[in-house]
């Protein structure tokens, strides 16, 4: 599968008829496991053997605490999945993992609020159902996590493929121009909570995003040194300031990464001078790679700036697909995320670090924010999870060919109802895999910390 991505023509419609008589709607919604399916610890294992040791054990302990946190460090496990299943061949620039909690809300650079896709770690072009699939068993997953029944789980992935089936067919009507600049912000996640107690709560986590500023960071994660200078806390395992830096591999970092900004925001980032460096753990599935977050202060202002500068490795796609064109992986996580999402963060881009290893950098907090799944409804689980298949449909819809999509999916509810038979057969897969992680944390075959912190 080529690292290019579709342009629709005259007769994508055609090519996406085409595809739904080569591999059908129903089909897709089929999930039996291969009889020469792999171990899923062993995929584990394999990727911890590039990762930080001493920091495995937290990603474990983080998968070990239910069946939604496992899904959510297990990508590369249903990527090899996906990959074994027959696909429709219509491609995307994926997100690679598109579950419910990388979601969310963060400042656009006009500093408005958008609700959009938020991690890219492995991003790749491929068949666009796999995201839709990752989305759908998340659904799943987190709607038996919250105690609901499959019926309702059912009921939330079904609207959370009929909303992404309807936008890709309206957005295959529109011009180029209004598909790149459309976007959701984040009164269309307000509008979501229809009754008064829930809508209380979708403001309060928006007007808790306006307040996760730099100077928020600053407060909470920095205390000043006997000269009264910011440095970052310590506070192990989790943040670890870096007290032996190496100025030069430091500025050779920095040199490369301003070189992959454009110009304007590289006088942006001149005006800035570094004060600390720490090491910091991330995520569910990145945890183990290397993460660091960096403090720098404007000239003359002193305001401050968080960057974070996290490890790219190779997607887990990569092995499901052709090789990416982009030999940095900080590159190609940088170029998908601009690709799919509306508006993208304005520091962000990439370099190489020491040893050759990969990173990119971003702002650390910017308005980000997140819904809390485990504290759900059944109807706002529902509602969420269509909000985030129509935000899925409009990051597909520019890099893909859309006509050729919609053509695919066509008008009816087929694609929806196989997206909920597929979400179920792959739960009952992720409760099967879990089960299985905590028999090897129990022989000792893997080590989880005491505590997921």
């Amino acid at each position: 599968m080529a690292d290019t991505l579709a342009i629709a023509e005259p007769g994508s419609a055609e090519i996406g008829r085409r595809a739904r008589k080569r591999v059908g709607r129903r089909t897709l919604g089929v999930w039996e496991p291969p009889t020469d399916r792999g171990d899923p610890i062993a995929v584990l294992e394999r990727q911890a053997a590039t990762r930080v040791p001493e920091l495995v054990p937290i990603r474990y302990a983080r998968m070990a605490a239910g069946q939604f946190p496992f899904l959510r460090g297990a990508p590369a496990i249903m990527a090899a999945d996906l990959a074994a299943s027959p696909n429709s061949g219509l491609t995307v620039q994926l997100c690679g993992d598109a579950h419910l909690s990388n979601f969310g809300l963060f400042a656009s650079p006009e500093r408005a609020l958008v609700f959009d896709l938020n991690d890219f770690d492995e991003t790749l072009p491929g068949p666009f159902e796999w995201d839709v699939k990752r989305l759908a068993a998340s659904i799943a997953v987190a709607a038996r996590s919250n105690g609901f029944a499959d019926t309702d789980a059912e009921a939330a992935v079904g609207a959370a493929a009929a909303a992404y089936r309807q936008a890709m067919n309206r957005l295959a009507g529109l011009g180029e121009l209004d598909v790149w600049y459309e976007k959701v912000d984040a009164d269309e996640l307000v509008a979501v909570a229809q009754k008064p107690k829930r809508r209380k709560g979708v403001e309060q986590t928006v007007a808790d995003a306006r307040t996760r500023t730099n100077l928020q960071a600053l407060e909470k994660l920095t205390e000043p040194n006997a000269e009264g200078v910011p440095r970052i806390k310590h506070r192990p395992p989790l943040l670890i300031p870096i007290e032996q830096i190496d100025e030069k591999v430091i500025q050779q970092v920095f040199a490369d990464y301003r070189r992959t900004l454009p110009e304007e925001r590289r006088v942006l980032i001149d005006r800035y001078e570094l004060l600390d460096l720490a090491v910091k753990v991330v995520g569910v599935g990145s945890v183990g790679t290397r993460c660091f977050i960096a403090l720098l202060a404007g000239r003359p202002s002193r305001s401050p700036l968080f960057l974070q500068i996290k490890e790219a490795e190779q997607s887990v796609l990569a092995p499901h697909t052709a090789a990416s064109r982009f030999r940095n992986q900080g590159h190609r996580v940088v170029h998908g995320q601009r690709l799919m999402q509306a508006t993208s963060d304005i520091f962000l881009g990439w370099s190489t670090g020491p040893d050759d290893r990969h990173y990119y950098c971003r702002q650390l907090r910017d308005m980000k924010g997140s819904a809390v799944i485990e504290e759900m409804s059944r109807s706002y689980l529902r509602d969420y999870a269509a909000l985030c298949g129509h935000t899925l449909a409009r990051a597909h819809a520019r890099s893909g060919d859309r006509v050729a999509i919609a053509a695919y999916l066509g008008s009816s509810d087929t694609f929806d109802r196989a997206m909920a038979d597929f979400a179920i057969a792959y739960a009952d897969q992720t409760a099967a895999d879990y089960e299985t992680l905590l028999a090897a944390i129990e022989s000792g075959r893997v080590v989880a910390a005491a505590k997921a912190y």
